[in-house]
Formats: C-alpha cells, structure tokens, sequence
C-alpha cells in the first residue's frame, strides 16, 4: 500500500502547505484605516452570505442523503454485477461518500474565500510600495483556494478507497482476493462526485446570482443615474457587488473546481479498473497501482505546483505576467517530470503510452496560457481593436466585442481536438 500512503502523505502536505501560505499572506500590512474600513465591510457580507447559503445547503444535502439511503437501500432493486454483497451495503457507502464530497467542497470553497476577502487588502497595500509584494501576496492568497481543492479531493477519495479496501478485507487478503475487491471500490464511492457537485450547483447559482444583482442592478445604476466612479466606496452597491465576487468566483468557483476534481479522480479510477480488468494478466498482482495510479499522478502535480508558487517573483520592471509565466513552466516541467515517474512505476509495460498522452494533456494546458493571453492582454490585436471600436460610442464596442467573443473560441476546438486525437 505505498501508492495509498503517498497519496495520503502529499495531500496532508498540501494542506500543510496551503497552511503555511495563509500565515504568510496574514502577516503582511493590511494598509491604511480607508483601506480596512472597504476591506472589512466586504469581509462581513461575505462570510454573513457564505454561512446563510452554508445553512442551506447543509439542509438540502441531508434531505437528500436520506433520500439516496432510502432509493439504493429499498426501492432500487439490487443486481448481481453490483460492486456490493447487498443493497443496504452499497446505500450505506453510496450515502456516506455523498456527505464526505459535499463537506469537503462546502470545505474547499470556503477557505478558499476567507483567504480570498483577507488577501485582497494586503495585496492593494503591497502594491503602494512594490510590484514584487502586491504579486506574490495575491498569488500565494489564490494558491491556497487551488492546493485546497486537489488536496482535499486527494484526501477524501483516497480515504475511502483505504476505509472500503481495510473494511471489506483488502489489506490481508491474498493477491486474487485484492484484485477482486479494489476494481469495485469506485463504484461504491462514487456518491463523493456526486456530493461535490451538489454543493457545487448552488454554491455557483447562490454567488452568481448575488454578484450579478449588486453589479448589474445597483453599481450600474450608481454609475448611470448618480455618476458616481466605477468602484468608489461610496456606492454601498459597490460593496455588494465585491462581496458578490468572493462568495461567487472564490467560493463558488472552488466547489466548482473541487467537484469537477473529485469526478475526475473517479472516472479515471473507473477506467483504470477496466483497463486492469482486461489485461490482468500482463499487468500481474500490480491492481493497487493502476487503480490509484491517477491519485498519484495527480499527487504529483501537488508539489510541481509548490515549487512553481515559490518560484515567482519580479523586480518590479519586468510585466507581471512574465513572472508567472516562469512559475507555470516550472510547474510544467516538474509536472511531466512526476508523470513519468509515476507512469513507469505503476503502469510497467503500459508506462510511455499513458506519459506521452500526460504529455499532450500538458501541451494543451500551455496552448491554452497563450491563447488566453492573445485574447485578453493589451498588447495583442483583439483587446486594441475593442479599445479602438470604443472610441466610437457603445455601439461599435458591443459589436466588436461581440465578433471577438464569437472569434476567440476557434483555437481552443482545434487544440482540444488535436489533443484527443493524438492521445
């Protein structure tokens, strides 16, 4: 069992790590009395949003867990290719790991927010000093809403796979016994996915819906019929409307994030079982490490991405972009780098094929920074001739803004099919 115990390991130490960040960004100035006085006022609205919307959630989930006992306990009939000896044994888990995804995504958004709401002030005040504080305090506050994402997914499906594994036997059991228990094992966690994308749905549409009324119904107005600035304080629609962005792109976003990760990790363990399932034989006793070979690999990625945070900082001349542009192409590099080490270890024979397939998979990741760059930065064709049509009126920025949306999509389907057909 040393793939579970490292893949257990490196979550905790993400979470350490995560850990050390909020220290880190906590620590630095929290600038002026102005400065605070916005900073707590958006602090307050979002946690009081977060914990109503929390109640909520938690209320619908119980609900809902009773109801998914109820359906593969009682009313489902139970079949003979089920991953369970019986139906109570297959709601028991299938309800458990429901609950597990959905506090673990409640989990994940959350203190991705609350770091969020604390880093946002600290990093205006860096920037009235250096470029190189105001960069590194908003990029190591964001990495801890990401490295809480994959290193709670980590934890809470390698947790299960260990718990149903011990329980049902695995640990002691005898090679043939192994390789009966362990390809069953992500059929009966999948609930976890399922948990996460609960919370997930609402935690989007709760955020979304906020930040959308406080910036479309009353910043705007503040702005069109008060002439007040865009963003001054003075608006309290303003405050609405940050406080909308952090409880519906930081929040909402990592329990989108964290639920698209957990139903990832378990589709692969899924196919990773029928991949050993129909080469056992040249696999051999190695069940364990193809079924967990994708939490490992993602693992991995873990401490490519610490290393890749670390890295990045500016002198203050340089574009900031150009600083995590280094940071991603470590992150890269150490990246393919743990692909291939797990790919060799836990695949054998099967090794060059899944490591160039990573391979494309991080091609396309790097494809995507520069196509996304093209299309937002001022320094390239589409942003200038938006700014350009703008001189103009509203009129001619709407219609070019919209010719560039309806452009920009073409490069991203060709890199994406590229990608899948080469894999």
């Amino acid at each position: 069992m040393t793939e579970l115990g490292l893949i257990l390991a490196i979550s905790v130490l993400g979470l350490a790590f995560a850990g050390f960040l909020i220290r880190w960004v906590l620590a630095r100035d929290t600038g002026t009395t102005a400065m605070r006085e916005v900073s707590d006022a958006i602090k307050s609205g979002a946690e009081a949003f977060l914990r109503r919307q929390n109640k909520t959630i938690a209320t619908m989930a119980a609900g809902l867990a009773c109801v998914i006992f109820i359906i593969y306990g009682f009313v489902r009939q139970h079949e003979t290719f089920d991953p369970t000896d019986t139906a109570l044994e297959l709601a028991f888990w299938t309800t458990l790991s429901f609950v597990l995804g959905a506090m673990c995504s409640v989990a994940a958004g959350y203190v991705g927010m609350w770091v969020s709401i604390r880093t946002n002030v600290r990093a205006a005040a860096g920037a009235r000093t250096s470029l190189n504080d105001a960069l590194q305090t908003a990029l190591r506050g964001g990495a801890v809403s990401g490295l809480f994402v994959v290193a709670m997914s980590l934890l809470g499906v390698g947790g299960l796979f260990g718990i149903i594994f011990g329980v049902k036997g695995g640990f002691g059991a005898n090679v043939q016994a192994a390789q009966q228990i362990a390809p069953k094992i992500p059929l009966m966690i999948a609930g976890y996915g399922f948990g996460a994308s609960f919370v997930a749905l609402f935690a989007q549409v709760g955020g979304g819906i906020y930040t959308k009324a406080a910036d479309v119904g009353a910043d705007l107005v503040g702005k069109v019929e008060a002439g007040i600035p865009e963003d001054d304080p003075r608006n309290p629609a303003v405050i609405a409307d940050l406080v909308g962005d952090n409880v519906g792109d930081c929040a909402g976003r990592g329990a989108d994030l964290f639920e698209s990760t957990a139903a990832e990790n378990i589709g692969a363990m899924i196919l990773a079982a029928t991949l050993y399932q129909t080469n056992a034989a040249r696999l051999g006793p190695n069940v364990l490490g193809v079924m967990l070979f994708p939490l490992v690999a993602r693992a991995f990625g873990i401490i490519a991405s610490i290393f890749g945070v670390m890295i990045v900082r500016t002198d203050g001349k340089e574009d900031p972009m150009h600083a995590l542009n280094r940071g991603f192409y470590v992150t890269a590099v150490l990246a393919a780098a743990g692909f291939a080490g797990a790919s060799l270890w836990l695949l054998q024979e099967y090794w060059l094929n899944f490591f160039f397939c990573g391979l494309l998979g991080i091609a396309t990741s790097l494809a995507f920074v520069y196509i996304t760059q093209y299309y937002t930065e001022y320094r390239f064709r589409p942003v200038q001739e938006i700014a350009a049509a703008s001189v103009a009126g509203p009129a001619t920025n709407i219609i070019q803004g919209v010719a560039v949306g309806l452009e920009c999509v073409w490069m991203p389907v060709l890199v994406i099919s590229a990608a899948i057909l080469g894999s």
